[in-house]
């Protein structure tokens, strides 16, 4: 299924960084692929994803100057399973286990960066989501909130491959979901890398 996310109101670049002004705030055409029965039907799926992921364009475009393109980029997300996600670690990380999410770019990007039409996909393990969250203490839709906007900052160039750049995409993702109404996912923890 496509669907364009709705127009959000006019911003302006956070005091500080050059005054650019944007015309609109960042459309994307999102595209669900639901591979598993457990999911939430998809509807609800992509009301959920175009709520956090609209939520973190806005900050990033905001709060970070992140550029858009006029023309709504695609992105696809996938909702699938343990099985088909350790298939997918295996074969392009070299990791042989199931885990929660994994982005794929379509273009290189630095953060900061303009991304081209298609941004890229999120996959993510529905198992997974669901046992880390009884671990977790959280809601299944806190904690897949939480995988969407981590997936969504990997599209834009952020990562934690380093303890700098994992303080970085943490405090992202924390600020983020703080507007969404959720608490700091990382309050205790070293930054993961």
């Amino acid at each position: 299924m496509t669907r364009n996310m709705p127009s959000m109101r006019k911003a302006r670049k956070p005091t500080g960084k050059s005054p650019v002004v944007f015309d609109l705030m960042p459309q994307f055409d999102i595209q669900i692929s639901v591979e598993d029965e457990g999911w939430p039907d998809e509807s609800v799926l992509l009301a959920l994803s175009e709520k956090v992921l609209g939520a973190a364009a806005e900050f990033l475009a905001k709060e970070e100057g992140q550029p858009f393109p006029k023309m709504a980029p695609e992105l696809s997300l996938v909702f699938t399973n343990d099985e088909a996600i350790k298939e997918i670690n295996a074969e392009w990380r070299g990791k042989d286990k199931p885990t929660n999410v994994l982005s794929f770019p379509a273009f290189p990007l630095e953060p900061g960066g303009m991304p081209g039409p298609m941004l890229g996909d999120i996959v993510i393990a529905r198992e997974t989501v669901e046992r880390e969250a009884v671990d977790l203490d959280k809601s299944f839709d806190d904690h897949l909130t939480h995988l969407l906007v981590h997936g969504f900052l990997h599209l834009f160039g952020y990562d934690h491959m380093e303890t700098h750049e994992a303080e970085e995409m943490e405090a992202l993702e924390t600020r983020i979901l703080a507007g969404l109404g959720l608490s700091d996912p990382y309050a205790g923890q070293d930054p993961i890398v």
